[in-house]
């Protein structure tokens, strides 16, 4: 009878430990994982911006036409973004113009916070 409530009590704790972590990663950054943006797509394309950040803080940033890679410092409830220069892409003025505001708007980016989906 000592045995089953000791393997209840182990059981019960592992579950919880499970649970808790579980939630934990939850509210986490997700770093390494892509992020991507909210939105339609712009016309004429299947493209979305993405953008994947790195334990180290690399991030690559995938825009409507441009790629480019940058720096990110993510704490708890807070991010900044620093990018750096736009790889050469041949697009449409529409998607040139969506980038640079995608870009600015990143740039002024401070906090963030995880949706359960």
């Amino acid at each position: 009878m000592h045995l089953r409530r000791l393997f209840a009590c182990c059981y019960l704790l592992a579950a919880t430990m499970t649970f808790v972590a579980a939630t934990a990663s939850e509210l986490s950054f997700p770093f390494d994982r892509e992020l991507i943006l909210e939105t339609a797509p712009m016309r004429g394309s299947k493209r979305m911006p993405i953008i994947e950040i790195g334990q180290n803080g690399a991030a690559s940033i995938d825009l409507w036409c441009s790629r480019l890679h940058g720096q990110a410092s993510v704490g708890q409830e807070t991010i900044s973004i620093v990018p750096g220069p736009f790889e050469p892409a041949q697009c449409a003025p529409e998607r040139q113009s969506g980038d640079e505001k995608l870009l600015a708007a990143l740039a002024q980016v401070t906090n963030w916070k995880r949706r359960a989906m």
